[in-house]
């Protein structure tokens, strides 16, 4: 269409979105589907927390705030990054948006000229790459696969890097993995960093309290405080709080590009909903030990479902170590027909016939950069979990 502009075609939709919407659709009109495609907690927000909002509403706090963030939000928020991950800020150094994902869109707008490379670790969250296009840059994926447990090394980083490069976009735990990097496995990563003092460092922390067994979560300008001037460090409430649809995200960085990325939000969306800036207040500096019980029901899932999808024919599915996806291998699937006929040659095809087939719903791995794999968000009962496992296992049983 002449009407729309070029900056569109360099995008395509968010895959994650588009398998919920088409298992909603689903759903409506009838088949029992299983819905495996939703990043989000299916825990309600905690009550504390919706009591903060409705005295929010009560108390008139409805108007305008300033564009990137209210004073007390950004106060406890340089609160949680010292309590939390030993890292010192000032309120003018703090940033909140709606949601994480425009905290990481701003910032690269405000900072992408054309010609600059993103280098993105594969798998990656589906809207990095785009996000990147979007502001004009030129997204490099660099893939670490199923035998580096999905975690990149430090000579693939090393390799990457050119006189280009700007960001290295850093997400642990991993969406869509579950991958973690150790203390020592970041600390590697940081060592390249530090001898290319042209790239930055966007570090996408939003799963960093969905973390399991003894894994510890470290963040990069925590591990190398060389890195801090030039480290962007993200997180939100969305996941930890069960607060998806509440659009609060928030980042610490430099004086400088926090002030950019404020003026991108002025032209923008403007300030994130009042309400839910005081109910993100109480998230982050309220009762916390519900979190705790959360984690041990989240990991109760995650060893539910590796263990059944390593049980399905054609499928390895390794164990991760935080957040709430795992990412399944499906290359014992590869060149198999299903029952009615159908040759799964790739991932989107076994992810499109494990729903018209089964009813459940998966996000496909090209999605993410990695084939051939699927994702699956098990952030859900286990009740549903063994269902749609379980369906999972026929599935793969039934190809020929």
């Amino acid at each position: 269409m002449a009407f729309l502009s070029d900056t569109l075609a360099r995008v395509k939709p968010s895959a994650t979105i588009a398998v919920t919407n088409k298992a909603r659709e689903l759903a409506a009109s009838g088949k029992d589907v299983i819905g495996l495609g939703a990043g989000e907690p299916d825990f309600d927000t905690p009550d504390h927390i919706r009591a903060a909002a409705k005295r929010a509403i009560d108390a008139g706090k409805t108007r305008y705030t300033a564009v990137d963030g209210i004073p007390e939000l950004k106060a406890a928020i340089c609160g949680k990054f010292l309590r939390e991950n030993g890292l010192t800020y000032e309120p003018n150094q703090i940033t909140v948006a709606t949601g994480g994902k425009q905290i990481l869109f701003n910032a690269l707008i405000a900072t992408l000229n054309p010609g600059d490379e993103v280098i993105i670790p594969a798998p990656y969250w589906v809207s990095y790459p785009d996000m990147v296009q979007l502001a004009g840059g030129t997204p490099v994926p660099v893939v670490a696969g199923i035998e580096t447990n999905f975690k990149l090394s430090p000579e693939q980083l090393e390799a990457a890097i050119t006189p280009k490069t700007k960001w290295f976009i850093f997400n642990s735990p991993s969406n869509p993995t579950g991958a973690g990097y150790s203390r020592d496995e970041l600390k590697a990563l940081t060592d390249v960093l530090m001898r290319h003092p042209h790239v930055w460092v966007m570090s996408d922390d939003m799963y960093e309290h969905l973390v399991f067994d003894d894994f510890e979560f470290v963040t990069p300008a925590e591990i190398e405080p060389g890195l801090y001037e030039r480290t962007l460090t993200c997180n939100g409430v969305s996941k930890a709080f069960a607060m998806t649809g509440w659009r609060i995200g928030y980042a610490g960085g430099p004086v400088a590009l926090i002030r950019a990325m404020g003026v991108i939000q002025s032209q923008s969306t403007s300030n994130t909903c009042s309400v839910s800036q005081w109910a993100a207040l109480e998230a982050l500096s309220g009762p916390q030990d519900f979190l705790a019980d959360w984690r041990k029901i989240f990991q109760g899932r995650r060893d539910l479902v590796v263990s059944m999808l390593n049980e399905a024919k054609g499928i390895t599915c390794p164990k991760p170590e935080g957040a709430f996806y795992v990412y399944p291998d499906i290359s014992g699937c590869i060149g198999k027909a299903t029952p009615g006929g159908t040759v799964i040659t790739n991932d989107e095809i076994f992810a499109t016939a494990l729903l018209e087939e089964t009813g459940v719903a998966v996000v496909f791995g090209a999605a993410f950069g990695l084939s051939p794999n699927f994702r699956v968000s098990y952030a859900t009962s286990d009740e549903v979990l063994r269902e749609a496992c379980t369906r999972i296992q026929r599935f793969c049983a039934s190809l020929v």
